[in-house]
């Protein structure tokens, strides 16, 4: 299959589409013989998830991928990549969930902001952190749809970059410095990753501005009230049965999340 024409970025849109819909892992694009650019891939994307908003859903903001170092060194690549939010991706805080829904995912600690104004182009930290009402912890469930967790950078970002769902923590005060803050996340009790918020680019507000970047260059722009997530700060967790999940930070409280303790809410890695 090539992928130079619009035909077939809308039928590999509708293969990413129905994988995540139907949570059945496929083989990676790459692999099936698709030959895309990035350019084509961010396409794919779009079309995938606008299939999601003619269903119903609304987008309610973005999250940015690769912002840490080491994840860049392995992926060969040498900048951030993006994805839309939406609201079906929202998980209540405390709410039980169902890993039914999922092919094999994994949970990340993060820092989400949400915006005031609309941001678009090349703004600098200033300009960025004008631009955001408040800070929240967060925990990202990322879900690959391709078999055994694996891909090429073309492949992430056709699959929206991985993006599956989000529990989002307290609102805190823009004005909180959360630079280099200690970031603990537990498994039942159990700490299983610990870093800071520094391994987001550094400074989380860098993966904002950032996103601003990557909206100027799309020509589309970040809509006053959207969220925007800015990275993990730690590697990925597999998410079982049975898992309390909670992030603690220094400076912005907590968040969790459980999953369902019966066979049903549990799911093989691959199908």
């Amino acid at each position: 299959m090539k992928s130079n024409n619009n035909g077939s970025i809308k039928e590999l849109a509708t293969l990413v589409d129905s994988a995540a819909s139907q949570a059945c892992a496929i083989t990676q694009l790459s692999a099936q013989g698709v030959s895309l650019s990035l350019a084509q891939a961010y396409q794919v994307q779009a079309a995938s998830v606008a299939k999601r908003i003619a269903r119903g859903e609304v987008q309610v903001g973005i999250k940015m991928g690769f912002t840490s170092r080491a994840k860049m060194l392995q992926m060969g690549v040498n900048d951030v990549i993006w994805g839309p939010l939406t609201d079906a991706m929202l998980i209540e805080e405390g709410a039980p969930l169902d890993l039914s829904r999922f092919i094999h995912p994994r949970i990340e600690p993060e820092i989400a902001f949400l915006l005031k104004k609309p941001l678009s182009g090349k703004i600098s930290l200033l300009e960025a952190r004008a631009a955001v009402e408040a800070i929240a912890p967060a925990l990202e469930i990322i879900d690959s749809r391709y078999k055994n967790f694996a891909f090429s950078l073309e492949d992430v970002v056709a699959d929206n970059c991985s993006s599956s769902g989000v529990v989002l923590g307290q609102w805190h005060s823009a004005d909180i410095d959360i630079a280099n803050i200690g970031m603990v996340m537990e498994c039942n009790s159990q700490a299983t990753q610990i870093g800071s918020s520094a391994a987001i680019l550094g400074n989380p507000w860098r993966s904002l501005v950032a996103a601003a970047r990557l909206a100027g260059e799309a020509g589309v722009e970040l809509a006053a009230g959207s969220i925007v997530l800015a990275g993990a700060a730690t590697a990925a967790e597999p998410l079982r049965a049975g898992c309390h999940i909670k992030l603690l930070t220094e400076a912005l409280g907590s968040v969790s999340v459980s999953t369902l303790t019966d066979e049903n809410g549990e799911r093989a890695d691959e199908k």
